[in-house]
């Protein structure tokens, strides 16, 4: 789907408030309800967007401990590659999880209340999947930066 400005616009202010209402949303972007309707359910179709979702507060629901791990596998087969993914997409503390490039390492983020909850996420959860050879902890010590709005302006180049 080729996005012109109107979309970009209408996904600039999801991307902020996705609770707005069709009527809201139109005057924002300056349209009319019916053809504002139809461009969103135009970019839902194509796939542009996935779906709607509240972000909660982790301090407020005491998950404040923010840490990535790297895992190294001892094997880059196809097998255990997929094998690893499927294990490591059981676990809900398990925020993102990316294949990075060069020694097929994992990198994962998970969101846990404290030190002793990841020491059992480690213990309990991780090191029972086969095939991983080393895992790396570290730790956020402050949120510089958080953002879900993905940068529209890069994406028009």
């Amino acid at each position: 789907m080729e996005l012109k400005p109107t979309d970009l616009r209408i996904l600039t202010e999801l991307q902020q408030d996705a609770s707005l209402t069709n009527v809201e949303l139109a005057r924002r972007v300056h349209l009319s309800p019916s053809p504002c309707l139809a461009r969103v359910k135009a970019l839902e179709s194509a796939g542009v967007i996935r779906r709607y979702v509240a972000l909660a507060d982790p301090a407020a629901l005491g998950l404040g401990l923010n840490v990535f791990i790297s895992i190294s596998l001892k094997e880059q087969s196809r097998e255990s590659l997929a094998e690893f993914e499927r294990r490591i997409a059981e676990h809900e503390e398990v925020m993102e999880c990316y294949l990075m490039t060069g020694d097929s390492d994992y990198l994962i983020r998970v969101a846990l209340p404290d030190i002793a909850a990841l020491e059992r996420f480690i213990l309990n959860q991780l090191t029972p999947i086969p095939g991983i050879e080393k895992i790396r902890s570290s730790f956020a010590l402050k949120q510089v930066r958080y953002k879900t709005a993905l940068p529209l302006a890069a994406a028009r180049a």
